[in-house]
């Protein structure tokens, strides 16, 4: 079938981009001074055995990073980073990845590289057959496998524009093995290009034959991780393809079909058995070299390259037989595997036409892609030194591959703890969100963003669902109790009859009235705040009362973040944030309004602009704390004190710029939960049991911890939160912080996180 008119059928323009894509990723856990470790896998990621994303290839040291399946190339990208930062992160501190795919300096004695210790046993004598077949050594090598599988649209617009295939299945199938057969034929174009593995470690090869003189990639030439000579499968058909691996089994020249070490493997089910009865749905191209110049082993423009490329193999004509064609490919790939990273490759003009010839299928498709990606193609293929191999091969000269695989895996560390509290390629949405989504993936529990700006995730383990918004709103609740922590009057209305003390006020729902009824509160200590509020926006507080002018104006505040403002009396004491979670009170918190101290020297303004500068300190949630604004709000607490933001205080004099202690003003954490005896945590959890809530933040005022909670008047519920910031107990200005999220998870998987 002649695919060329089809492809350049301009109603298929619009699906030809699109595409799903996924990578495993093989690394090899090393020191930070670039020795391979001796150490078990780490302790703290979930069971490897059914965890989606990290998981162990041949050897114990030999991480897999998995990603789900994607359908663009940046959130690829961004599951890439993610993946990554908790990989490090959940490793000992002095460990990092090996950015090569060469390993490090293997052991003298090969029975030292030690077989992942795996829970299943069948795994593990696979792995050790493996050991015995191919030899430890060999299995030691990492690379990339690039999951690829065309648009289904794509794929059914092709079947309708075409008359020769009744069957959709067939059609698919007969599509992605001619993929195959010309990715087999070309992909030394790929080993010119991104080829990495130029040199070999000390003891790799341990005396057996090696190339004598740098290469473009050990790994994917005839010294590479390879099936044994006597395996050949052909591509001709399904048929033939699943029943020559099937022999191969049968005769005991493969253990079983997942052996099979080709570059490409076809894949539509749990088995190749499988694709007899179903189409192949995506191919796996195996022979991606790590990139140690790229943080996660891939570019964004070798991965749209891929995919190009993926296109232009469609579009263009193979050879009239199968085998001869994928045969000239091997002995083509190995010829240019084998060059010298330096050298301008045998097949110069071979490169140069197919690079023209994929410009000119770019412009007849109308692809949306930049042509600064064959730009860059063609200076590689003009100057071998800017190919990878040849970029690795030069840098080594001037110190050691060794050097600099340590210089460039040190870098990607120090990015990974660079802020440890965030979650690389998801650092968008609110920090209490990033930090789940790590906990998540370090413990095997699979993630789906369903709404990024809603902070809305799906969370499986196995086949048990569960939705979480905002890190902590779950099933666990109910629909109405948010909806009564949202309304502070119904709040107050449901702990009172229940016994709690509350602050007394009365609500307003306009400005007006609100402002007729000052006499009322003229000499009282009071708090004007919105009556449906969070992250305490829109609070003032008076603690011996306000002037006229004070008072409207904190009622202004109170009603730009609601329609109706609540005046309550002020209780005396000190206010704490205590985080229930089931029947259990986590974590205690007492919140220091914003604040700077004083130097002698440096107005306020300047002084909270000094304190903003901490890298903790952020916006709209992405940090473990907020900066500090200099609002209205602010302004008038100042005022109220004597001082304008001009103002030079005092040395070591603490200035308060907010009378309401909410870190999301601006304040500062400070962990209290050892400090707390058990009587106010009982409290917290019957506050929150009335209330119908399993997960909640309880605001409580307490005028001395050190009297017991049953004591007259010490303790006043000012707040209960449905959406309480767990990020803050996590990373708190000052203590120990509390892995809430954690909680979290245990409550919703209790069999599965421990």
């Amino acid at each position: 079938m002649n695919i060329q008119p089809i492809l350049t059928n301009k109603h298929l323009y619009p699906y030809l981009l699109k595409a799903r894509y996924g990578i495993e990723k093989e690394s090899q856990r090393v020191t930070k001074s670039g020795e391979l470790v001796t150490t078990d896998y780490p302790k703290k990621l979930g069971n490897r055995s059914v965890h989606p994303y990290i998981q162990t290839d041949f050897a114990e040291t030999q991480m897999e990073l998995v990603t789900p399946i994607t359908n663009s190339v940046p959130e690829l990208f961004r599951w890439l980073a993610a993946i990554h930062d908790t990989v490090y992160r959940s490793m000992n501190p002095q460990e990092m990845l090996w950015p090569m795919s060469m390993p490090p300096a293997l052991p003298k004695a090969e029975e030292d590289i030690v077989i992942a210790k795996l829970d299943n046993f069948e795994d593990v004598l696979y792995r050790r057959y493996l050991a015995k077949s191919y030899g430890r050594r060999k299995q030691m090598v990492s690379g990339i496998h690039f999951n690829f599988e065309f648009d289904d649209e794509m794929v059914r617009k092709m079947f309708e524009l075409q008359d020769e295939y009744m069957n959709y299945y067939q059609f698919k199938t007969d599509i992605y093995l001619k993929v195959t057969r010309n990715y087999l034929h070309y992909r030394w174009l790929t080993t010119y290009f991104f080829g990495a593995s130029p040199l070999s470690g000390p003891r790799y090869f341990n005396g057996h034959e090696h190339p004598e003189e740098p290469v473009r990639s050990i790994r994917n030439s005839q010294y590479g991780y390879k099936n044994h000579e006597d395996v050949k499968v052909t591509y001709r058909s399904i048929e033939e393809y699943v029943a020559d691996i099937q022999q191969m089994v049968e005769e005991g020249k493969l253990s079983e079909e997942k052996e099979f070490y080709a570059s490409v493997r076809l894949r539509g089910g749990k088995s190749v058995a499988d694709l007899a009865n179903k189409p192949v749905r995506y191919i796996e191209l195996r022979n991606i070299d790590l990139d140690p110049y790229q943080p996660y082993g891939i570019s964004e423009e070798e991965v749209e390259f891929l995919h190009i490329f993926m296109l232009f193999l469609l579009w263009t004509d193979e050879g009239a037989d199968a085998d001869d064609w994928v045969e000239q490919g091997e002995q083509l790939n190995n010829l240019i595997a084998l060059e010298s990273p330096l050298a301008q490759t045998a097949c110069y003009d071979e490169a140069q036409r197919l690079l023209v010839e994929m410009r000119g299928f770019v412009e007849q498709t109308n692809l949306a892609v930049s042509t600064e990606i064959f730009d860059h193609l063609e200076e590689m293929l003009n100057d071998p030194a800017k190919t990878l191999a040849g970029r690795i091969y030069l840098e080594s000269q001037k110190k050691s591959q060794k050097e600099l695989a340590v210089q460039q895996g040190l870098s990607y560390y120090e990015k990974a703890w660079q802020a440890p509290y965030q979650l690389a390629g998801f650092t968008n949405m609110e920090l209490s969100t990033q930090i789940l989504m790590f906990d998540a993936i370090q413990k095997a529990v699979q993630v789906e963003v369903l709404d990024e700006q809603d902070q809305f995730l799906k969370l499986t383990v196995q086949k048990h669902n569960e939705y979480v918004k905002n890190g902590n709103m779950t099933s666990k609740d109910t629909y109405i109790t948010p909806l009564i922590m949202e309304n502070k009057t119904v709040t107050k209305k449901i702990l009172q009859r229940a016994g709690f003390r509350v602050p007394q006020g009365k609500e307003f729902a306009d400005k007006k009235t609100a402002s007729l009824s000052y006499e009322e509160f003229r000499d009282k200590g009071i708090v004007v705040k919105p009556k449906s509020t969070n992250y305490g926006l829109g609070i003032t507080v008076f603690k011996e009362g306000a002037s006229e002018e004070e008072y409207i104006q904190a009622i202004d505040t109170a009603l730009k973040e609601d329609d109706a403002v609540l005046v309550e009396e002020f209780l005396p004491g000190t206010e704490y944030r205590f985080f229930v979670v089931g029947d259990q009170v986590k974590a205690i918190l007492l919140r220091v309004p914003a604040n700077v101290t004083g130097d002698g020297k440096h107005t306020i303004k300047e002084l909270v602009d000094q304190k903003n500068d901490d890298p903790l300190r952020g916006e709209n949630h992405r940090t473990p704390l907020e900066k500090i604004q200099l609002g209205q709000s602010e302004q008038l607490v100042l005022r109220e004190q004597g001082y304008k933001l001009e103002s030079v205080p005092n040395k070591d004099e603490t200035i308060y710029l907010r009378d309401n202690s909410n870190v999301s003003t601006g304040g500062d954490s400070i962990d209290m939960t050892g400090a707390f005896t058990d009587d106010y945590k009982k409290v917290a959890v019957k506050v929150a049991q009335a209330l119908g809530a399993t997960i909640c933040g309880i605001d409580m005022i307490v005028t001395d911890i050190n009297l017991p909670a049953k004591a007259s008047n010490v303790y006043g519920i000012i707040e209960a939160n449905f959406n309480p910031m767990m990020h803050m107990h996590c990373y708190p200005y000052e203590g120990k912080g509390r892995r809430l999220t954690m909680d979290i998870l245990k409550l919703l998987y209790p069999d599965f996180v421990k």
